[in-house]
């Protein structure tokens, strides 16, 4: 089993890595592997509309969407990391999920989404709304922790200190996990819900 993670965050080290790396390591306990794609720094335009994935079964900017979209495909989870700017993602994060989600044509249903996100004080929630977004429109369940799926921290590592958001990330993860391990056995006894295309 494997969870791909999207780092959104420009700081490859910062506050959104902290809150990633404590879910990675429940993810370790429970056999779960992982991989992160920092995303943050790349050059990624927005969607253009041109259609042309429908064709080619990829989007026609050849960068990290069409890196990436072979490695979502065979994942069992997707976690959405992003800072937040101005009560929103970040703008290159967001780019990359209209193409990401929209060029890979394959059946995203059952695989389970998690948004996280990381500010110094507001716009936490408008942000997981809006990452979330992404899972429900593709038939992903959403994990959910005991708390919105947030961290804060203004300076790089100030994270840490943030006791609460570390403990609403290990909780998410393991609520992840169960929720993977569980499907993948709902899948072997009852197979895929029923679609109605």
């Amino acid at each position: 089993m494997k969870v791909l993670i999207i780092n959104g965050s420009p700081h490859e080290n910062g506050n959104t890595a902290i809150a990633i790396n404590e879910m990675i390591k429940v993810f370790d306990k429970n056999g779960i592997s992982t991989e992160v794609l920092h995303i943050g720094t790349q050059d990624i335009r927005g969607c253009i509309a041109c259609n042309s994935c429908a064709q080619n079964g990829k989007c026609a900017f050849d960068d990290a969407v069409n890196e990436a979209a072979p490695k979502f495909e065979a994942a069992d989870g997707l976690v959405v990391a992003s800072p937040v700017y101005y009560a929103s993602a970040n703008a290159t994060l967001i780019a990359f999920l209209d193409r990401l989600f929209y060029s890979a044509r394959f059946d995203k249903t059952m695989k389970v989404g998690a948004s996280v996100v990381a500010a110094r004080r507001g716009g936490l929630s408008a942000t997981f709304d809006e990452l979330n977004k992404y899972f429900t429109i593709s038939g992903m369940p959403v994990a959910s922790s005991r708390y919105w799926n947030s961290i804060h921290g203004t300076t790089p590592g100030q994270a840490l200190q943030d006791e609460e958001g570390l403990r609403t990330m290990r909780i998410l993860a393991e609520n992840m996990a169960f929720l993977i391990k569980s499907i993948a056995l709902g899948k072997e006894k009852y197979g895929m819900p029923e679609r109605n295309d």
